[in-house]
């Protein structure tokens, strides 16, 4: 996992070719043009979605993690804590495709901000889209790369 400042993601680059691409792509121009439908940027490769979704308080909510794709995360507007714990320590629920699905406690949080980019390797149980203090309205761009 890498948690930094948008400011430092020339820092990362060289960890991956196409994590170096989307490190390049984390301006403000890139993110503002993203819209809701997939845009592939090197087929099943590389693809960028935004998500436009309420916060919620609920720790129910099942945390994520994946086996062939690294997830970067920016929230564009507004604010959202994304909880993060081992997936070791989770009970599984639901497996598909490449998402697993599985509930639990966090370990930690980090809060996701339009200034921080948060990294995902595969294997990184997370749970986005928790309020941050009170629920609001925010908009989050993810990459998806595939390993």
């Amino acid at each position: 996992m890498i948690y930094a400042k948008l400011t430092d993601a020339p820092d990362y680059r060289g960890i991956h070719p196409r994590l170096d691409r989307v490190l390049e792509l984390l301006n403000p121009e890139f993110l503002a043009a993203v819209g809701t439908e997939k845009q592939c940027l090197e087929g099943e490769n590389l693809f960028v979605t935004r998500f436009d979704v309420t916060t919620s308080s609920d720790q129910s909510r099942l945390f994520e993690y994946h086996r062939r794709y690294l997830d970067v995360f920016v929230t564009v507007c507004g604010q959202e804590r994304v909880d993060i714990a081992d997936p070791g320590m989770l009970n599984l629920c639901e497996q598909r495709g490449d998402y697993w699905g599985a509930e639990g406690k966090a370990e930690q949080s980090v809060i996701l901000t339009s200034e921080r980019f948060l990294v995902l390797f595969p294997g990184d149980a997370h749970r986005p889209g928790m309020a941050a203090g009170r629920e609001e309205n925010i908009s989050r761009v993810v990459f998806k790369i595939l390993l």
